[in-house]
Formats: C-alpha cells, sequence, structure tokens
C-alpha cells in the first residue's frame, strides 16, 4: 500500500518540476518589487510592475507607485483611461492646467478613482503614499506645459 502512494507522490513532484516557469500573477507585499520610476516622473518615486508591459504598444498593466510625502507630479493627461487605487498614505489630486493646492481633493487609503483620457489633472502624495494603477498600454503621460516634463530636463 505504501508503495502505490510513493509511486503517485513521486509522478505529481516530477509532472509539477517540469511545467514551464510562469509569469508570477499573486503577489503578497513583500514579493513586490519595486525600482526607480521611468524617467516621465519626476526624481523621488519607485514603480513595480505587477502585471504586464506598461510601456509596450498595447495590452494590460498593473503597476504600483510608491512616493514620498510632498511628491508632486504636474498637470497632466494620459492617452488611455487611468484607474487609481490608493494603497497607503493620501493622494490629492486637482483638475485642470495649473497646479494649485488649494483645489485639491484628498483620496486615502482604499479610494478609487477613473480619469479618462481628456481629463487634465495633478497629484501630489500627503505623507508616504502608495497608488495601484491599472489600464491600457502604453503608460504615457502628456504634460500640459512641456516644461514640467521630467524626461526633457537635463
Amino acid at each position: 500500500m505504501k508503495l502505490p502512494f510513493l509511486i503517485i507522490t513521486l509522478t505529481l513532484a516530477a509532472l509539477l518540476a517540469a511545467q514551464p516557469s510562469q509569469a508570477q500573477n499573486a503577489f503578497t507585499p513583500d514579493q513586490v518589487k519595486y525600482g526607480p520610476a521611468p524617467p516621465f516622473l519626476p526624481v523621488g518615486a519607485q514603480l513595480a510592475v505587477l502585471e504586464g508591459d506598461p510601456m509596450a504598444s498595447s495590452g494590460d498593466f498593473t503597476i504600483r507607485l510608491k512616493m514620498p510625502d510632498g511628491y508632486k507630479v504636474a498637470p497632466h493627461t494620459h492617452p488611455s483611461r487611468e484607474n487609481v487605487t490608493v494603497l497607503s498614505g493620501t493622494l490629492k489630486v486637482g483638475m485642470g492646467d495649473q497646479f494649485d493646492a488649494s483645489k485639491m481633493m484628498s483620496f486615502g487609503s482604499g479610494s478609487f478613482a477613473y480619469l479618462d483620457p481628456s481629463m487634465h489633472h495633478y497629484a501630489m502624495a500627503s505623507g508616504a503614499t502608495v497608488i495601484q494603477i491599472h489600464g491600457v498600454s502604453p503608460v504615457k503621460f502628456n504634460y500640459i506645459n512641456p516644461a514640467d516634463d521630467p524626461s526633457m530636463k537635463k
């Protein structure tokens, strides 16, 4: 009776070991790997890619952005809808072509918002803040004032 059990166990172990490795599709917080944010975002934030390729010409993506207190993103738009969930901290968001902190709304942990491509908006972290963004690639920031684009600064 022990021999058939051993054979089944070894067969299952061999099948599992022979499976091709696949992209990770579930994460615990300690498995999320952050690196520097891309150059189109101001220095100081960290970005983690959870799903897809945010820079691809098409396809779904999910990313996390970790921002220090006071981190600001100048007024901009995106070519596709941006879906944002605040995981920790507070994200302040304003609408319009000029950054005006007095006109910003605060979104605490657990908040969700989506911003359509035509929406001119800007953001700031209040306290250390982590947001999760999902949408359709490519991720692109179209700054209202081209001088605000950090990738153009040397």
